[in-house]
């Protein structure tokens, strides 16, 4: 593969990672805001048996982990074909 075609790899798998970190800390942060509102209720029983109707948080942090897994493949790739290629 040719010095473009690697760095364009690359540039992707930074993409990916970069967006993939983004979601996964956006996922945390909405998570920490979720249940911190719950904890600042007085019902406690309301607290103990929430159960999220919407997983958006876990969304966000499980697709941020596998953004993250792809860049960094994609990564390793780049990097074994300047290496041997």
């Amino acid at each position: 593969m040719t010095y473009p075609d690697s760095l364009i790899l690359i540039v992707m798998g930074g993409v990916f990672v970069a967006v993939g970190a983004g979601t996964f800390f956006k996922g945390k942060i909405d998570e920490k805001k979720e249940y911190g509102t719950l904890t600042s209720r007085t019902d406690m029983k309301e607290f103990i048996e929430y159960s999220p109707e919407q997983s958006r948080a876990g969304a966000f942090k499980l697709g941020g982990r596998i953004s993250i897994i792809v860049g960094l493949v994609m990564l390793g790739i780049a990097g074994g074909l300047r290496l041997w290629g």
